[in-house]
């Protein structure tokens, strides 16, 4: 049987959001995981290369995955919301995908900026089993609340990261409480882009990690 593939909208705090929900390559999903994606003044969308490919790692390791644009991108409507609106517009797609998959743990996913988002959910959202924080950027300011993240913390971060870079993403990665993990990709920038196949392979097997 083929996956269940669905475009649909959602109801964001300012308007309808566009969304996109996948199942598992194959069987019954065991996990349901929101993917949020980069900032969308920067051009930022769910089809990220590096969105889809952590979108894709997590199917292959039987997740239900979401993936929605934020207010103002694309479809959606809306416009920029300074970030805190971003965060609301996740909080939305997440409401949605606990009431698709009520009995399902949550993993909350995301790159770049999506990752500072899926983890400030984590931080206000009981529940939460773990999340996946892809690309770090560490450049930003205002990132104390990483520190109240209760459950486990798993970090994957490209080597030559222009915005989290080595050398200031490891001592803060070090000042974190546990749980929490972190995995070095050797890749040429923030995008893996001359290792998108090795960034897949470690979202692969952080997912199966359960």
């Amino acid at each position: 049987m083929p996956r269940r593939i669905e475009s649909l909208y959602l109801q964001g705090p300012a308007g309808r959001l566009e969304a996109l929900l996948e199942e598992p390559e194959s069987g019954s999903p065991r996990e349901a995981a929101l993917v949020c994606h980069p900032h969308p003044q920067h051009g930022g969308t769910m089809h990220n290369k590096v969105v889809y490919r952590l979108a894709r790692a997590l199917r292959k390791s039987d997740c239900v995955v979401l993936r929605f644009n934020y207010r103002g991108v694309n479809l959606s409507e809306g416009s920029f919301g300074n970030w805190q609106g971003e965060a609301e517009d996740a909080r939305a797609a997440l409401t949605e995908l606990r009431h698709r998959y009520p009995a399902l743990p949550v993993l909350l996913a995301g790159f770049s900026f999506g990752s500072r988002i899926a983890l400030k959910l984590a931080v206000d959202e009981p529940g939460v089993s773990r999340t996946i924080a892809v690309g770090f950027p560490t450049r930003y300011p205002n990132r104390e609340y990483v520190h109240c993240v209760r459950g486990p913390k798993y970090f994957v971060q490209s080597t030559h990261d222009q915005f989290g870079p080595r050398d200031e993403f490891a001592p803060f990665f070090d000042s974190l409480p546990p749980p929490k993990h972190l995995d070095w990709v050797e890749a040429c920038d923030h995008f893996f882009n001359d290792n998108l196949g090795g960034f897949e392979h470690v979202i692969e097997r952080i997912g199966m990690a359960r």
